[in-house]
């Protein structure tokens, strides 16, 4: 069967990779054409020769109400020439994954078409514009939903879905980061023992444009500090990105204490003492590799004023949302600031008994989110929709 995947981020392009991974092993001879990343393209190219890659996440991914409106004009040719290339190829079947801006244009045009449409990771309609619901019972044929608070809000609502638990578990426990030991990890980066604190700014320039100040202000403060003058700060680089998204922030200066690694975001996770992470995926991440962490996010000011005045949860990461409760500190616009970041990274790593418990409301998230194999099983669930 042909398949045509959809995937606008860089954890799309994580889960996506995933996926593809499952249905060849369910399908030996699926044919894959996909929008996504340097993680799908891997998968492709370990099957079949040339490329199957339409579109890099990295042409079009964008966040945020004010972000949206001032790349509407390329995102909405983007979609026009998805629409042609959908038609060109004629799949069996549409897999959006998460993206909602863009995927539900897709998702109508694909159904009013007559192709088959599978939503992968919902929308996140729980939180926000519910009224895009209307489009998931009209557009979409079926609906496979990676979180365990999304059953019952679904089942309330109508829809029907398919829950095989959460990709991100597979991500983390076959992850190379979670092999090696950290002397492994240090040796091949190129870096000495002394300990690591983890910085992620987050993947779209954006975000790494209002965190990579405060980050690195956070770091220079810590530094001066006797006690963690010693300390690493490894910038997660993200996908996609190079050292010219953050090298206006490096100085003389800071460069002997602060370093920029790209392709190794799990294992600097994974082997750090505690974490400053840009709410998302990576926050979730986080938690499963069981390493102590805050959340901090700024956005365009409007965004956030717009945000807040629609966004129904409690929490912006997903960590939080799963245990329905503050898991881990989140530090949001005014309160994200170096001051705040310090005080809350000392304190995960020299109180014990903090440290301890967010260890063991790690422990909830990951038993929530079920065991492995997701993404096997979501694969062999839509083959046999198809079916």
């Amino acid at each position: 069967m042909k398949y045509y995947i959809i995937a606008g981020e860089a954890s799309g392009d994580l889960h996506g990779s995933n996926l593809m991974k499952g249905i060849y092993a369910e399908d030996p001879d699926a044919q894959i054409r996909f929008w996504g990343g340097d993680l799908m393209n891997a998968v492709y190219s370990s099957r079949e020769s040339g490329s199957g890659l339409v579109r890099h996440y990295k042409e079009g991914a964008v966040m945020g109400f004010v972000e949206v409106i001032a790349k509407a004009g390329r995102l909405l040719k983007n979609v026009d020439f998805c629409r042609k290339d959908i038609m060109a190829w004629a799949p069996d079947v549409v897999i959006l994954i998460d993206y909602p801006g863009f995927n539900f244009k897709i998702a109508e045009f694909a159904h009013k078409a007559g192709y088959k449409v599978f939503y992968y990771i919902a929308p996140k309609v729980w939180a926000s514009r519910e009224g895009r619901i209307r489009k998931l019972k009209a557009y979409v044929d079926k609906l496979f939903i990676v979180f365990p608070f999304e059953i019952p809000y679904f089942q309330k609502k109508g829809i029907p879905f398919i829950y095989k638990g959460n990709p991100l578990v597979d991500a983390v426990d076959g992850s190379k980061a979670m092999q090696e030991t950290r002397e492994e990890f240090l040796q091949r980066a190129g870096l000495d023992t002394r300990p690591v604190i983890a910085m992620l700014a987050g993947s779209r320039k954006a975000e790494i444009n209002t965190m990579m100040p405060v980050l690195t202000e956070f770091a220079a403060k810590m530094h001066t500090l006797p006690q963690y003058a010693g300390y690493q700060f490894l910038i997660a680089g993200a996908p996609a990105r190079s050292m010219k998204d953050y090298e206006q922030w490096l100085t003389a200066e800071n460069r002997g204490y602060i370093k920029v690694l790209f392709g190794e975001t799990q294992s600097i996770i994974r082997h750090a003492e505690a974490a400053v992470v840009n709410s998302g995926t990576a926050s979730l991440e986080t938690a499963l590799f069981g390493t102590p962490q805050v959340v901090g996010y700024i956005t365009n000011p409007l965004t956030y004023w717009i945000a807040r005045k629609i966004v129904k949860i409690r929490y912006i990461s997903l960590g939080n949302l799963i245990v329905d409760r503050l898991a881990f500190k989140e530090f949001i616009q005014n309160d994200c600031n170096p001051d705040a970041l310090v005080t809350e990274i000392r304190e995960l790593i020299e109180d014990k008994n903090r440290r301890q418990k967010m260890l063991e409301d790690y422990a909830d998230i990951r038993n929530a989110l079920g065991g492995t194999g997701a993404s096997a099983a979501v694969a062999k669930s839509m083959i046999k929709e198809l079916a």
